[in-house]
């Protein structure tokens, strides 16, 4: 499957105000894309194009809700609008929620995976036209390692990346059978160092933090350029989470005792933070359209 090279490809980004997304956005543009980046806060567009644009550039925004289908449509409509055409759709947006299972009201599960999963069959359902009448390109969807394994503490967030692993697999295999020189990746990051960790719902008393090691957004906005231009199934990104899912594969039981051992407290911070404080479960909140989060001084910029 031969895909195009960067330079020549029109690609949309879709959670892309903050953190993978928005790195990921300047890779591209750096390398020569016109992108259309998405997501729901208006002022981290704006702020990025503003940015593509100063380095030379092209880039468009559309402010969209994943959970609305025809919002998404729009990102797809955008881009053959400006740009002629659609060749690389990469799906990031996300939403989290820490908290036990017992204490997750039955609309904050709904919504993770209103969010977290149907927005990216949204995604794929929009982009999909575009990219046959091209006949070729890509689907890149940004999941987690907890599409392979769960840790506690985020049962609606892992349900939801469970799914799309699912999802994903049927998909490609149908367009394999259609014969379509579409690309299908799933992007699968450990613990990143992003501002959701600041925009998270939370329910644990303080601010939760990933289970490190902790790895900077720039890993994960790396591996989704290369997949736009080589063909890949499944990137996990971060040495630890190859790790983890190889002993998942070899012993589910001792991932167990691990995740008993070490999850409960490695997510969580000593920063208080009430189970009241803003949140972008439902809406966008200000203040973090930012590539980093607040832990760049325990992340790594590499992986082996």
């Amino acid at each position: 499957m031969q895909l195009k090279p960067i330079n020549q490809q029109v690609v949309a980004l879709v959670g892309a105000s903050s953190g993978i997304g928005r790195n990921a956005a300047l890779q591209f543009a750096s390398r020569g894309a016109k992108v259309v980046v998405a997501a729901r806060s208006q002022p981290g567009l704006e702020s990025l194009v503003e940015e593509i644009r100063g380095l030379g550039g092209e880039a468009t925004a559309v402010v969209a809700d994943v959970t609305v289908f025809d919002q998404v449509k729009a990102i797809a409509d955008k881009a053959v609008e400006v740009y002629g055409r659609l060749d690389t759709w990469v799906h990031n947006a996300a939403v989290e929620l820490y908290a036990a299972f017992e204490v997750t009201t039955p609309e904050e599960f709904k919504r993770i995976v209103d969010v977290n999963l149907m927005g990216q069959v949204h995604g794929a359902m929009a982009a999909l036209p575009y990219l046959k009448r091209e006949g070729r390109g890509a689907l890149i969807h940004v999941s987690s390692i907890e599409a392979r394994r769960s840790l506690p503490l985020q049962s609606a967030y892992a349900a939801a990346k469970h799914g799309i692993d699912g999802f994903l697999e049927a998909l490609r295999v149908e367009l394999m059978h259609e014969k379509l020189s579409i690309s299908v990746t799933n992007v699968m990051p450990a613990s990143i160092n992003t501002p959701l960790f600041n925009k998270a719902r939370t329910k644990l008393g303080v601010k939760p933090v990933g289970v490190p090691p902790i790895y900077q957004p720039s890993l994960v906005a790396k591996a989704i350029v290369e997949a736009a231009e080589n063909p890949k199934r499944d990137v996990v990104v971060g040495d630890a989470g190859k790790a983890i899912l190889l002993a998942q594969r070899i012993s589910p039981g001792l991932v167990d005792a691990y995740m008993r051992a070490t999850a409960f407290n490695g997510q969580r911070t000593n920063e208080p933070k009430s189970e009241n404080a803003p949140d972008n479960l439902f809406d966008p909140i200000p203040g973090y359209d930012k590539i980093e989060g607040d832990f760049s001084d325990q992340a790594r910029s590499w992986s082996l």
